[in-house]
């Protein structure tokens, strides 16, 4: 097992052994304490583990990993592949909503998924093959692709590195630098 897996897991698991200990409670506050110091918040700006923990903590993704590494929806509530597999169709689940309350919308994974692919290897490679990408609606957004490329969905489920985790349109705008 790679040192940063195993650190993420140390991480992962730290945290859910507070929550055990901490049994179920009415507040709304969660007590963590981090195997290091969170220096950045910024979950596309670095790829330090300890920002990845905080980013699981605080942002979502749109796909996950189930037990035997398939991309499972996570944010998305159904997708959509077309037969030439050029066009990606997503729409997100009902609820979505960040910590002030605000609905999660299309436009928030759209600015997300581009900032997050200026870093990421495996965001490039998508966005190489782009064609566009856009909101339709307040909880639709389609990907076009200018040639088929089959790790489409992989790519937005990833775990590690740069994790596309979709963060608010007006923090996705800002440069992730």
């Amino acid at each position: 097992m790679s040192r940063k897996i195993a650190n993420w897991t140390m991480g992962i698991l730290a945290v859910g052994l507070l929550l055990v200990w901490h049994g179920a409670a009415s507040a709304q506050t969660v007590h963590a304490i981090m195997h290091a110091e969170v220096k950045f918040l910024d979950p596309h700006a670095t790829t330090a583990d300890i920002t990845q923990v905080h980013g699981y903590m605080v942002y979502d993704t749109l796909f996950s990993l189930d037990a035997k590494g398939q991309p499972q929806p996570q944010m998305v509530n159904t997708y959509q592949v077309s037969a030439d597999k050029l066009t990606y169709t997503f729409a997100l689940r009902d609820g979505l909503r960040w910590h002030d309350g605000k609905p999660v919308r299309a436009a928030d994974a759209v600015a997300s998924i581009k900032r997050w692919a200026v870093k990421d290897a495996a965001g490039q490679k998508v966005m190489a093959r782009m064609a566009s990408l856009e909101a339709t609606g307040e909880k639709t957004f389609v990907l076009r692709l200018k040639e088929p490329y089959g790790l489409t969905i992989r790519a937005l489920a990833k775990e590690y590195s740069y994790v596309p985790f979709i963060i608010p349109e007006r923090q996705a705008v800002q440069d992730a630098s």
